[in-house]
Protein backbone atom coordinates (compact mmCIF):
# COMPACT_ATOMS: atom_id res chain seq x y z
CA UNK A 1 0.00 0.00 0.00
CA UNK A 2 1.16 3.52 -0.88
CA UNK A 3 2.18 5.64 1.62
CA UNK A 4 2.75 9.45 2.25
CA UNK A 5 6.26 10.57 3.42
CA UNK A 6 5.94 11.69 7.13
CA UNK A 7 8.89 12.65 9.51
CA UNK A 8 10.04 15.71 11.66
CA UNK A 9 9.13 18.54 9.32
CA UNK A 10 6.08 17.26 8.27
CA UNK A 11 2.54 18.61 8.69
CA UNK A 12 1.47 16.14 10.95
CA UNK A 13 5.26 15.49 12.09
CA UNK A 14 6.50 16.40 15.82
CA UNK A 15 9.85 16.56 17.14
CA UNK A 16 9.06 15.94 20.82
CA UNK A 17 7.55 12.80 21.01
CA UNK A 18 9.49 10.84 23.73
CA UNK A 19 11.03 7.57 22.52
CA UNK A 20 11.56 8.97 19.24
CA UNK A 21 15.24 10.46 19.46
CA UNK A 22 17.43 7.30 18.08
CA UNK A 23 18.47 8.79 14.83
CA UNK A 24 18.84 5.47 13.11
CA UNK A 25 16.75 4.92 9.99
CA UNK A 26 13.19 4.05 9.94
CA UNK A 27 13.00 1.56 7.22
CA UNK A 28 15.23 -0.80 9.30
CA UNK A 29 14.62 -4.40 8.63
CA UNK A 30 12.03 -3.14 5.85
CA UNK A 31 11.71 -5.67 3.17
CA UNK A 32 9.98 -6.10 -0.55
CA UNK A 33 7.40 -8.54 -1.11
CA UNK A 34 8.28 -11.32 -2.97
CA UNK A 35 5.44 -11.55 -5.02
CA UNK A 36 5.49 -9.19 -7.74
CA UNK A 37 3.96 -8.05 -11.13
CA UNK A 38 5.49 -10.97 -12.83
CA UNK A 39 3.89 -13.91 -10.95
CA UNK A 40 0.36 -11.32 -10.60
CA UNK A 41 -0.20 -11.17 -14.02
CA UNK A 42 -0.68 -14.93 -13.95
CA UNK A 43 -4.35 -14.22 -12.74
CA UNK A 44 -5.34 -12.78 -16.16
CA UNK A 45 -5.47 -15.88 -18.29
CA UNK A 46 -7.47 -17.78 -16.34
CA UNK A 47 -9.73 -14.49 -16.18
CA UNK A 48 -9.46 -14.30 -20.52
CA UNK A 49 -9.97 -18.16 -20.97
CA UNK A 50 -13.73 -18.08 -18.85
CA UNK A 51 -14.58 -15.24 -20.26
CA UNK A 52 -13.53 -16.67 -23.96
CA UNK A 53 -15.62 -20.19 -23.09
CA UNK A 54 -18.39 -18.17 -22.65
CA UNK A 55 -19.91 -18.66 -26.26
CA UNK A 56 -18.24 -21.73 -27.02
CA UNK A 57 -21.88 -23.75 -25.61
CA UNK A 58 -21.94 -26.30 -22.81
CA UNK A 59 -19.04 -28.53 -23.18
CA UNK A 60 -16.98 -25.85 -23.85
CA UNK A 61 -17.88 -23.46 -21.46
CA UNK A 62 -17.68 -26.90 -18.58
CA UNK A 63 -13.94 -27.27 -20.09
CA UNK A 64 -13.08 -23.78 -20.19
CA UNK A 65 -14.18 -23.05 -16.50
CA UNK A 66 -12.10 -26.27 -15.54
CA UNK A 67 -9.16 -25.01 -17.43
CA UNK A 68 -9.50 -21.40 -15.89
CA UNK A 69 -9.62 -22.74 -11.97
CA UNK A 70 -6.69 -25.06 -12.61
CA UNK A 71 -5.05 -21.78 -13.66
CA UNK A 72 -6.13 -20.19 -10.73
CA UNK A 73 -5.08 -22.34 -8.29
CA UNK A 74 -1.72 -22.02 -9.76
CA UNK A 75 -1.44 -18.83 -9.95
CA UNK A 76 -2.60 -18.58 -6.12
CA UNK A 77 0.22 -21.65 -4.94
CA UNK A 78 2.92 -19.66 -6.90
CA UNK A 79 2.36 -16.56 -4.75
CA UNK A 80 2.72 -19.03 -1.69
CA UNK A 81 5.75 -20.52 -3.59
CA UNK A 82 7.80 -17.13 -3.50
CA UNK A 83 6.62 -16.12 -0.11
CA UNK A 84 7.68 -19.65 1.45
CA UNK A 85 11.24 -19.48 -0.49
CA UNK A 86 11.61 -15.92 0.38
CA UNK A 87 11.45 -16.92 4.36
CA UNK A 88 13.48 -19.95 3.51
CA UNK A 89 16.28 -17.82 1.71
CA UNK A 90 16.04 -15.16 4.71
CA UNK A 91 16.94 -18.09 7.39
CA UNK A 92 20.38 -19.82 7.70
CA UNK A 93 18.73 -22.66 9.07
CA UNK A 94 15.76 -23.95 7.79
CA UNK A 95 13.99 -26.67 6.47
CA UNK A 96 12.56 -27.33 3.45
CA UNK A 97 8.88 -26.21 2.53
CA UNK A 98 6.97 -29.31 3.28
CA UNK A 99 4.69 -28.53 0.13
CA UNK A 100 6.30 -28.23 -3.10
CA UNK A 101 3.80 -24.81 -4.00
CA UNK A 102 6.30 -23.80 -7.14
CA UNK A 103 6.30 -27.30 -8.36
CA UNK A 104 2.74 -27.86 -8.27
CA UNK A 105 2.31 -24.11 -9.49
CA UNK A 106 3.98 -25.33 -12.81
CA UNK A 107 1.61 -28.32 -13.35
CA UNK A 108 -0.93 -26.41 -12.76
CA UNK A 109 -0.37 -23.49 -15.24
CA UNK A 110 0.59 -27.06 -18.04
CA UNK A 111 -2.89 -29.16 -17.14
CA UNK A 112 -4.33 -25.36 -17.40
CA UNK A 113 -3.19 -24.38 -20.53
CA UNK A 114 -3.44 -27.89 -22.32
CA UNK A 115 -7.51 -27.73 -21.76
CA UNK A 116 -7.35 -24.40 -23.32
CA UNK A 117 -5.67 -25.88 -26.62
CA UNK A 118 -7.72 -28.83 -26.25
CA UNK A 119 -10.81 -26.78 -26.51
CA UNK A 120 -9.91 -24.60 -29.36
CA UNK A 121 -7.94 -27.98 -30.91
CA UNK A 122 -9.24 -31.43 -29.93
CA UNK A 123 -6.59 -34.24 -29.95
CA UNK A 124 -4.02 -35.27 -27.92
CA UNK A 125 -0.74 -34.02 -29.28
CA UNK A 126 -1.09 -29.95 -29.59
CA UNK A 127 -2.71 -29.84 -25.99
CA UNK A 128 0.31 -31.88 -24.66
CA UNK A 129 2.91 -30.03 -26.34
CA UNK A 130 1.22 -26.81 -25.28
CA UNK A 131 1.09 -28.03 -21.64
CA UNK A 132 4.74 -28.99 -21.62
CA UNK A 133 6.11 -26.42 -22.76
CA UNK A 134 3.59 -23.76 -20.29
CA UNK A 135 5.27 -26.02 -17.41
CA UNK A 136 9.16 -25.75 -18.82
CA UNK A 137 8.45 -22.18 -19.40
CA UNK A 138 6.75 -21.60 -15.63
CA UNK A 139 9.63 -23.23 -14.13
CA UNK A 140 12.06 -21.39 -16.49
CA UNK A 141 10.81 -18.29 -14.56
CA UNK A 142 10.27 -18.82 -11.30
CA UNK A 143 12.55 -22.35 -10.52
CA UNK A 144 11.47 -24.68 -8.54
CA UNK A 145 11.61 -25.10 -4.44
CA UNK A 146 14.31 -25.56 -2.40
CA UNK A 147 14.16 -29.17 -2.19
CA UNK A 148 17.03 -29.77 0.58
CA UNK A 149 17.13 -28.67 4.23
CA UNK A 150 19.64 -25.31 5.03
CA UNK A 151 22.24 -25.59 7.69
CA UNK A 152 19.95 -28.49 9.55
CA UNK A 153 23.10 -30.71 10.14
CA UNK A 154 24.11 -31.47 13.76
CA UNK A 155 21.14 -29.77 15.12
CA UNK A 156 18.33 -31.74 17.00
CA UNK A 157 15.30 -31.59 15.30
CA UNK A 158 13.08 -32.01 18.11
CA UNK A 159 14.63 -28.96 19.74
CA UNK A 160 14.10 -27.24 16.42
CA UNK A 161 10.30 -28.28 16.02
CA UNK A 162 10.24 -26.92 19.80
CA UNK A 163 11.81 -23.43 18.63
CA UNK A 164 9.97 -23.20 15.35
CA UNK A 165 6.55 -23.40 17.91
CA UNK A 166 7.59 -20.20 19.83
CA UNK A 167 9.07 -18.36 16.73
CA UNK A 168 5.47 -18.62 15.20
CA UNK A 169 3.75 -17.32 18.28
CA UNK A 170 5.95 -14.58 18.62
CA UNK A 171 5.83 -13.30 15.03
CA UNK A 172 1.75 -13.73 15.53
CA UNK A 173 2.09 -11.18 18.37
CA UNK A 174 4.62 -8.68 16.08
CA UNK A 175 2.31 -8.91 12.93
CA UNK A 176 -1.22 -8.28 15.44
CA UNK A 177 1.04 -5.20 16.90
CA UNK A 178 1.30 -3.93 13.13
CA UNK A 179 -2.31 -4.94 12.69
CA UNK A 180 -3.32 -3.05 15.76
CA UNK A 181 -1.43 0.67 15.69
CA UNK A 182 -2.58 0.68 11.66
CA UNK A 183 -5.80 1.47 13.06
CA UNK A 184 -4.64 4.62 14.98
CA UNK A 185 -3.60 6.59 12.09
CA UNK A 186 -0.03 7.52 13.17
CA UNK A 187 2.74 6.82 10.80
CA UNK A 188 5.15 7.71 13.12
CA UNK A 189 4.20 5.30 15.72
CA UNK A 190 3.74 2.55 12.60
CA UNK A 191 7.64 3.16 11.50
CA UNK A 192 8.79 2.94 15.11
CA UNK A 193 6.77 -0.63 15.59
CA UNK A 194 7.97 -1.75 12.31
CA UNK A 195 11.70 -0.98 13.93
CA UNK A 196 10.81 -3.03 16.66
CA UNK A 197 9.27 -5.47 14.54
CA UNK A 198 12.91 -5.59 13.01
CA UNK A 199 15.19 -5.80 16.36
CA UNK A 200 13.16 -8.58 17.26
CA UNK A 201 13.77 -10.50 14.61
CA UNK A 202 17.28 -10.46 14.84
CA UNK A 203 16.51 -12.08 18.37
CA UNK A 204 14.47 -14.60 16.42
CA UNK A 205 17.31 -15.37 14.13
CA UNK A 206 18.99 -15.66 16.67
CA UNK A 207 17.05 -18.70 18.50
CA UNK A 208 16.81 -19.88 14.96
CA UNK A 209 20.28 -20.50 14.27
CA UNK A 210 21.14 -21.88 18.07
CA UNK A 211 18.06 -23.56 19.68
CA UNK A 212 19.94 -23.99 22.65
CA UNK A 213 19.60 -20.19 23.50
CA UNK A 214 15.61 -20.91 23.45
CA UNK A 215 15.46 -20.91 27.48
CA UNK A 216 16.91 -18.21 27.66
CA UNK A 217 14.64 -15.72 24.86
CA UNK A 218 11.36 -17.69 25.81
CA UNK A 219 10.08 -15.20 28.24
CA UNK A 220 11.12 -12.15 25.58
CA UNK A 221 9.72 -14.11 22.51
CA UNK A 222 6.83 -14.87 24.83
CA UNK A 223 5.66 -13.40 27.57
CA UNK A 224 7.04 -9.74 26.39
CA UNK A 225 6.21 -10.14 23.06
CA UNK A 226 2.04 -11.00 24.15
CA UNK A 227 2.74 -7.53 26.50
CA UNK A 228 3.75 -5.70 23.80
CA UNK A 229 0.42 -6.46 21.61
CA UNK A 230 -1.71 -5.69 24.00
CA UNK A 231 -0.21 -2.44 24.91
CA UNK A 232 -0.54 -1.81 20.65
CA UNK A 233 -4.19 -2.45 21.01
CA UNK A 234 -4.78 -0.53 24.00
CA UNK A 235 -3.08 2.15 22.32
CA UNK A 236 -4.90 1.97 18.72
CA UNK A 237 -8.25 2.12 20.86
CA UNK A 238 -7.47 4.98 22.90
CA UNK A 239 -5.41 7.12 19.88
CA UNK A 240 -8.04 6.11 17.52
CA UNK A 241 -10.65 7.66 19.68
CA UNK A 242 -8.93 10.56 21.35
CA UNK A 243 -5.83 11.18 19.60
CA UNK A 244 -4.52 11.56 23.42
CA UNK A 245 -0.43 12.54 22.63
CA UNK A 246 0.28 11.07 26.12
CA UNK A 247 -0.55 8.01 25.21
CA UNK A 248 1.44 8.00 22.14
CA UNK A 249 4.29 9.20 24.10
CA UNK A 250 3.60 6.29 26.85
CA UNK A 251 3.43 3.45 24.36
CA UNK A 252 6.51 5.38 21.91
CA UNK A 253 8.44 4.87 25.32
CA UNK A 254 7.75 1.51 25.76
CA UNK A 255 8.57 0.90 22.35
CA UNK A 256 12.16 2.00 22.84
CA UNK A 257 12.76 0.14 26.19
CA UNK A 258 11.31 -3.20 24.39
CA UNK A 259 14.16 -2.21 21.92
CA UNK A 260 16.56 -1.48 23.62
CA UNK A 261 16.12 -4.55 26.26
CA UNK A 262 15.58 -6.84 23.23
CA UNK A 263 18.80 -5.75 21.56
CA UNK A 264 20.82 -6.19 24.43
CA UNK A 265 19.02 -9.65 25.09
CA UNK A 266 20.06 -10.62 21.35
CA UNK A 267 23.85 -9.16 21.96
CA UNK A 268 24.56 -11.42 25.31
CA UNK A 269 23.22 -14.64 23.52
CA UNK A 270 25.43 -14.09 20.54
CA UNK A 271 28.40 -13.61 23.64
CA UNK A 272 27.35 -16.40 24.77
CA UNK A 273 27.49 -18.27 21.61
CA UNK A 274 30.94 -16.98 21.17
CA UNK A 275 31.76 -18.05 24.33
CA UNK A 276 30.71 -21.77 23.34
CA UNK A 277 32.69 -21.74 20.58
CA UNK A 278 35.80 -20.59 21.97
CA UNK A 279 35.33 -23.70 25.29
CA UNK A 280 34.80 -26.12 22.50
CA UNK A 281 37.99 -25.30 20.45
CA UNK A 282 40.03 -25.01 23.71
CA UNK A 283 38.91 -28.49 24.61
CA UNK A 284 39.27 -30.02 20.82
CA UNK A 285 42.86 -28.29 20.84
CA UNK A 286 43.50 -30.17 24.31
CA UNK A 287 42.41 -33.44 23.02
CA UNK A 288 44.64 -33.17 19.83
CA UNK A 289 47.84 -33.03 22.23
CA UNK A 290 46.89 -35.24 24.38
CA UNK A 291 46.67 -37.53 21.19
CA UNK A 292 50.30 -36.21 20.20
CA UNK A 293 49.42 -34.05 17.20
CA UNK A 294 51.41 -30.88 17.45
CA UNK A 295 48.91 -27.43 16.49
CA UNK A 296 50.22 -24.04 15.38
CA UNK A 297 50.05 -21.49 17.70
CA UNK A 298 47.22 -18.82 16.78
CA UNK A 299 49.18 -15.57 15.58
Amino acid sequence: MAQRYGGKYSPDGSSDDAGTTDERPLYHGAKVDPVGARSNVLFVPPIVLAATSLNDGAAGLALGLVGAGILLLGAWLLRDGLRAQAAYDERKIARRPSIPRKLFAAACAGVGIGLAAFKADPGLVAPVLYGLSAAALHVGAFGLDPMKHKGMEGIDTFQQDRVAKVVDEAEAYLNAMEDAVRRAGDRQVEARVQRFHAKAKDLIRTVEEDPRDLTAARKYLGVYLMGARDAAVKFADIYSRTQDRGAKSDFMMLLTDLEESFGQKNRKLLLDNNADLTVEIDVLRDRLQREGVRLKEPE
